[in-house]
């Protein structure tokens, strides 16, 4: 899950966020914690896009189909991919 959606969560909610295998999971668990999600989190759960990263555009030519060249994101919580179209590298995040 993105950093910024963790923002306002102890360290045992974050583990515990971070153990669950889907957004179904982090529903249930913000609900038996109390946790009020912000429409941002909201938003990414239910969109899945709080489990994975959502899969960026190539910048250059707008291809979907790019590879993540780093295992995991940086200090910033950005991800570096290659795009599978016209190779151009960028950070997404």
């Amino acid at each position: 899950m993105r950093k910024e959606l963790l923002k306002g969560l102890t360290d045992e909610q974050i583990k515990k966020v971070q153990a669950c295998k889907s957004s179904e999971e982090v529903l249930e668990l913000a609900k038996a914690e109390g946790i009020e999600l912000s429409d941002e989190q909201l938003e990414a759960v239910s969109g899945g896009g709080c489990m994975e990263p959502a899969m960026p555009k190539c910048k250059s030519c707008g291809e979907k189909n790019n590879q993540e060249t780093v295992a995991g994101p940086d200090s910033l919580g950005r991800h570096k991919y290659k795009c599978g179209k016209c190779g151009t590298t960028y950070w997404f995040g």
